[in-house]
């Protein structure tokens, strides 16, 4: 296993699970933040994730900011019970005290080109996930000679959330805060700690009622947001959690090793290239459905299509 990469004051913490989870658990999240969402929104008509768009859109923002900062973005395509069409942008910053600062103007230009393209309302998120109790942008205001611009958006900084308050609310999302609100708190934990409190995270987990695939979601986020020092350490979690979770320790492990093998490799670049390469290790290596494929790689199931189809092919 490959030693943890040191980035942006928690050396061990992986902030790309960020974008997998708010797929499993997407309803969940729109609940979080908007607590009339089941009056707003027609869940039975499921969501659009189009991070592909969001990328073509804004290239210069795929590989993150500047000094090693990384943006986690969402752009979901949701339905409205009147019968609309909604965008709910999800942007979630890390380690943002190493950055620029620039969340605020980035955020501005996200809904101005996007209004643009799509003609559509947008409604913004930012979660903050940093420990700079003083950062905490939440608009952006810019003028000239009369003229003036001021845009705003919902800043959810972590930080300030009540670990009691998260415990007590049945959300499964709240558990993902939780998990994060924990690693900025325990950011300095040992092994032994830290194997304490995956467990009692997923305790909170088991105790909330969800689906399968978002019970899958969260296991996954909890037990991989924060790595442990020796490796070692996940085969004992996952041993400790096996039997009331239903799964393989033996898939787990050639998970995570082909998670950090694609991290050596530089897959996490998000060039199609090697994501493809990444999607076909998975394909080959794992008996992973291709929903789980295109959450671990960060691509559409289509894409994982694409590549099973042409190894089906090349095997001809």
């Amino acid at each position: 296993m490959a030693e943890p990469k040191k980035a942006n004051g928690n050396t061990r913490q992986d902030d790309r699970l960020w974008k997998a989870v708010l797929e499993h658990v997407f309803p969940y999240f729109l609940k979080f933040f908007f607590p009339n969402a089941a009056g707003i929104f027609d869940f039975s008509k499921g969501f659009e994730y189009w991070d592909k768009e969001l990328d073509e859109l804004f290239p210069e923002h795929r590989r993150g900011g500047s000094r090693g900062v990384r943006y986690v973005d969402k752009l979901v395509k949701v339905f409205l019970k009147d019968g609309g069409e909604q965008f709910i942008l999800c942007h979630i910053e890390v380690q943002s005290q190493k950055g620029r600062r620039d969340l605020a103007k980035r955020m501005a230009d996200y809904y101005i080109k996007l209004r643009e393209r799509y003609k559509v309302p947008v409604t913004a998120v930012a979660i903050l996930g940093d420990g700079n109790k003083n950062y905490r942008p939440s608009g952006y205001e810019e003028g000239l000679l009369g003229t003036r611009l001021t845009y705003e958006f919902t800043s959810y900084k972590i930080l300030d959330q009540d670990e009691a308050a998260l415990r007590t609310d049945p959300n499964p999302f709240a558990v993902v805060i939780l998990t994060a609100l924990l690693a900025i708190k325990q950011k300095n934990a040992d092994d032994e700690l830290l194997r304490n409190i995956k467990r009692d995270l997923y305790h909170e987990m088991k105790g909330r009622k969800m689906p399968k695939y978002a019970r899958a979601g969260i296991y996954d986020f909890l037990k991989y947001y924060v790595s442990f020092e020796d490796s070692n350490q996940f085969a004992i979690f996952e041993s400790e959690t096996v039997q009331l979770e239903g799964r393989s320790t033996e898939a787990m492990g050639t998970k995570e090793y082909l998670l950090d093998r694609a991290e050596r490799q530089g897959i996490e670049k998000g060039a199609e290239v090697k994501s493809y390469e990444f999607v076909k290790n998975l394909i080959q290596n794992t008996a992973f459905d291709d929903a789980k494929i295109a959450s671990l790689a960060v691509v559409r199931e289509s894409f994982v299509k694409k590549v099973r189809a042409d190894l089906a092919q090349k095997k001809k």
